[in-house]
């Protein structure tokens, strides 16, 4: 069984101020001609189809570009599809059953009463029957309908409940399809700017639920990693999403299944995006001598070292650059500015400080009755902190 891995396409995602919809349209399509070459059995793409849960009609209709054709290649490909924290799970549910006829599966919510369960597809090779779970994101919340009306204490408990009532069949090969924040083993998953996770990571899966499936297709992570195991796997994004990811390499994932109990293998199909992510660093004059006009189209972060500050930098940089993203200056002078905001600020006299807003908001100093209400409220407040 050979399938390809996907996830967060994030379709309608802007880089900054710049609309990514060309880049998508071409890495998809770059998709679409490995789906060509390589006859995979199933594309998997593991959640956050869209960058959010009411999708521009630009974006809907680039990704029903890119359904429709997929539904073109012959022999057929199924496309199994889950909703992840960016969707809606409604949305996507949307004509569904009709798309899968199509071969296309769609799961966009996760089951919330006791008489819904996963969406299970299964597909045969030489070896036999493979079974894919597809489980969209979800929070405790959503299914406290299975676990008698009270929301269960954690994201593990929410996921470990779900799981367990397949009753699973563990001598059959099975692959889940799942969009969480998964944690396991000794080393923490890496993370991404373009990535929202909850703080002090009360979100987080323990990958323990996940024994008994041969591979895990899993989305949310935006660095394509293994989590505690090999068969357990962010693949990434197709493209960077943010400036934090320039050093990394963007591959789609292929994943070679053979007989039962026998270690999959993953093969990491090199992509060429449409404009690369990239960091420069140095002075304004050495940025634009060593600017090659091959990658004048790059989306670019600039960080200007100059000790005195150049004139209308971002104006020069814009004549070899056309996708400038920000340009920041580190200095000595940057450098003590960013020292002294870091130092706590104690304001001695709000009423002073106040005053002096009014004025320059209002023109006119503050009246007598107006000093008066502020002193109360101030006096409130500080009973408040007392």
């Amino acid at each position: 069984m050979k399938f390809f891995h996907l996830s967060d396409l994030h379709i309608g995602k802007q880089l900054h101020h710049y609309s990514l919809r060309e880049d998508q349209e071409h890495i998809l399509g770059e998709v679409i001609s490995y789906v060509e070459s390589e006859r995979p059995d199933a594309v998997l793409i593991a959640g956050d189809i869209y960058d959010k849960s009411v999708p521009s009609g630009e974006a809907v209709s680039l990704f029903d570009d890119f359904l429709t054709r997929l539904s073109k290649v012959r022999p057929a490909v199924p496309v199994l599809i889950i909703g992840g924290n960016h969707d809606s799970g409604q949305r996507l549910d949307y004509a569904s059953r009709l798309l899968g006829s199509h071969l296309i599966y769609i799961s966009g919510k996760a089951p919330e009463s006791e008489e819904e369960f996963l969406q299970k597809v299964t597909l045969e090779d030489e070896y036999g029957s493979v079974d894919f779970y597809l489980l969209p994101f979800l929070k405790p919340g959503y299914v406290r309908g299975l676990c008698g009306g009270e929301a269960p204490g954690s994201y593990t408990e929410a996921v470990k409940a779900v799981i367990e009532r397949e009753n699973i069949d563990t001598t059959r090969r099975n692959v889940l399809l799942s969009h969480q924040f998964y944690t396991g083993g000794k080393e923490t998953p890496s993370t991404c700017d373009s990535e929202l996770l909850s703080v002090g990571g009360i979100d987080n899966v323990d990958v323990s639920v996940l024994d008994g499936f041969d591979y895990v297709a899993l989305g949310h992570l935006h660095s394509p990693q293994k989590v505690g195991a090999e068969h357990i796997r962010y693949c990434g994004t197709l493209l960077k999403y943010s400036v934090s990811e320039a050093g990394q390499e963007k591959s789609l994932h292929m994943i070679v299944m053979e007989e039962k109990g026998k270690p999959v293998f993953v093969q990491k199909l090199p992509l060429h995006p449409l404009r690369d992510v990239r960091k420069l660093r140095g002075n304004l004059e050495e940025i634009i001598a060593r600017a090659d006009p091959a990658h004048r189209e790059d989306y670019v972060s600039v960080t200007l070292t100059d000790e005195i500050d150049p004139y209308k930098p971002k104006e020069q940089l814009e004549k070899v650059y056309s996708h400038i993203l920000e340009v920041r200056m580190d200095n000595e002078r940057t450098r003590k500015k960013l020292e002294f905001s870091e130092e706590e600020i104690r304001v001695q006299n709000p009423l002073s400080v106040f005053e002096d807003f009014y004025r320059e908001m209002q023109g006119r100093e503050l009246s007598e009755q107006e000093r008066e209400i502020l002193n109360r409220v101030l006096d409130a407040v500080k009973g408040e902190e007392r």
